[in-house]
């Protein structure tokens, strides 16, 4: 009796976590955001293929992870080797290019304005700003200290909005064609 109780809490707890085929569901649905999320962080097309891939792999051969958190651990593992594969780190320029206006124009023209940026900037206004990361998650996870992301964000802002972060209280970031950029879409 004991047994069969053990072996059905052990097959109950199994079907919390997602398997392979609800990482190669989530892989297919939101293939173009998860592309354009490895695109982003990596501004190379044959490396976002490989960061794409190698996200693939990392969620369905990593750690179990509660179904209702794969679609996030997805995002989670593409950034996680887009940081491994190109190692950004602060640059230490205070010059703050803010003429290249981003707004308007389609995701495809957006996207390869930011693959432009510097990476430690473009990694910070992906996490930051498009994923939602804390300043502190993304200190941590791009092993630099909070001030040098601050002042990514700050760069990036002000690069986005074409006017100085300090000056205006909320940015203009909606006019930013944003939909099915690095968002996954979920039907």
């Amino acid at each position: 009796m004991f047994r069969h109780k053990n072996k059905q809490r052990a097959s109950e707890r199994a079907t919390e976590y997602a398997n392979c085929k609800d990482f190669q569901q989530i892989f297919t649905e939101d293939m173009v955001g998860l592309h354009r999320l490895a695109f982003l962080l990596t501004a190379d097309q044959a490396k976002a293929e490989q960061c794409f891939v190698a996200g693939l792999d990392d969620s369905i051969h990593g750690n179990p992870v509660f179904r209702q958190w794969a679609r996030a651990w997805s995002k989670r593992a593409i950034i996680h080797n887009a940081i491994k594969m190109i190692a950004p780190v602060p640059s230490r320029s205070s010059e703050v290019v803010s003429d290249e206006n981003l707004q308007g124009g389609t995701p495809d023209d957006t996207a390869a304005k930011i693959a432009a940026w510097a990476p430690f900037e473009r990694f910070v206004f992906v996490m930051a700003v498009l994923e939602g990361y804390s300043l502190r998650e993304c200190s941590t996870l791009l092993a630099g200290p909070v001030q040098d992301v601050i002042a990514a964000k700050s760069a990036a802002l002000q690069k986005v909005t074409a006017q100085p972060w300090h000056d205006s209280a909320t940015p203009q970031l909606d006019a930013i064609p944003w939909h099915g950029f690095a968002r996954a879409q979920v039907a």
